[in-house]
């Protein structure tokens, strides 16, 4: 389990936010097509890229990189089978939906933000869920905004190796899978609500059961997600996965082509508009990637729904299970994506790679 303790134990940085750049004049927003450009003259990613799809490289395999600088898209390459247990599989090509593991979080964050914005959701209300409504339960004080920033409380413990142990495994895949927003709700508090740091899975399914109430679940969710997200931005691969109680899986299962989480990542790297139209409420961005807690494993910083850094370029970033990753960096006008299968224990690997796609960019800049 991730867990950060008290608040005050790990200080967070708290300086300025870089600002988010626009989309530059003359350049098409990629809703039908990407448009496309050339690396920037000294960036060369040749060695990065061979080195990020060798199987046995500590990347392991790498299915997809997909490189946006200032709007357009410059770089993109694919590889790889991805398995199926009913036949050899099928190569990984540019419309291949890919799964997205916990980047789906981020897009989660989205669709709040634009709940919020319709004045459906309040980040500093108590959190609706039901099994909290007693006047006697402490979980009640628990507010939306707690579990955005993934400061809730609840005792939820989030590992992948051992089923009667882990929280996360029983939901997705055993006693809690039918309806998982339930089961994640019905954790008990560990520490009190805001006090302390802990990334869970659970915790993004109790905010999609949120949603479902105010949206209706199944159906009426499902078009909302593509009527207010996925279609406008583009976004025609992008496919949820849902609970049997209606509810978004929105702690790990959209399906998407590595063009569209690019596209994602554009919605954030532009603050939320989109070819002349605002999608997410203004600030909404900037609440998802200022730094509320510290990772203790790794130092990384959490803000709501979206990791970040306090680094000078403003990085922040959606990631997911196994290696992937859309990063978004203000500085350079650029959104990274890399999806594959990489094991956990090579994390900084990946961790690493990625710093050196960016700082390809960073030193050509000057």
């Amino acid at each position: 389990m991730r867990d950060a303790g008290p608040v005050n134990d790990a200080p967070v940085p708290a300086g300025p936010l870089l600002p988010l750049p626009p989309q530059p004049a003359g350049v098409p927003w990629p809703t039908d097509r990407w448009p496309t450009g050339d690396l920037p003259v000294g960036v060369v990613l040749d060695d990065l890229m061979e080195a990020a799809f060798d199987p046995d490289g500590p990347l392991h395999d790498t299915f997809a990189v997909v490189v946006v600088h200032g709007g357009r898209l410059v770089h993109e390459r694919y590889g790889g089978i991805l398995p199926r247990f009913d036949d050899p599989g099928r190569p990984v090509e540019a419309d291949t939906p890919l799964l997205s593991w916990s980047v789906a979080k981020s897009m989660l964050h989205a669709v709040v933000g634009m709940l919020v914005g319709d004045g459906l959701l309040d980040p500093a209300s108590p959190a609706d869920v039901p099994l909290w409504s007693t006047p006697d339960d402490p979980r009640g004080a628990i507010t939306l905004g707690d579990l955005l920033a993934m400061r809730d409380g609840l005792a939820f413990f989030e590992e992948y190796e051992d089923p009667e142990t882990s929280d996360v495994i029983q939901m997705l895949f055993g006693r809690g899978q039918a309806d998982m927003a339930a089961f994640a709700a019905d954790r008990p508090l560990a520490s009190a609500p805001g006090s302390r740091f802990n990334y869970s899975t659970g915790t993004s399914m109790v905010v999609s059961g949120i949603v479902a109430r105010v949206l209706g679940g199944g159906d009426p969710y499902r078009a909302y997600l593509a009527e207010r997200l996925f279609s406008p931005i583009g976004m025609t691969t992008a496919t949820p996965g849902f609970d049997e109680a209606g509810s978004w899986v929105a702690g790990s299962y959209v399906h998407a082509s590595a063009r569209d989480y690019a596209r994602f990542g554009l919605l954030y790297l532009r603050d939320g508009t989109w070819d002349g139209r605002r999608l997410l409420p203004e600030g909404w961005v900037d609440a998802g990637r200022a730094p509320r807690s510290v990772d203790p494993d790794d130092g990384h910083l959490y803000g709501a729904h979206w990791w970040t850094r306090d680094e000078p370029r403003g990085t922040f970033w959606a990631a997911g299970h196994d290696g992937q990753f859309v990063d978004v960096c203000p500085a350079l006008d650029l959104v990274l994506v890399r999806l594959g299968r990489t094991d956990a224990d090579r994390s900084p690997e990946v961790r690493a790679w990625r710093d050196e796609v960016i700082g390809a960019f960073a030193d050509a800049s000057g």
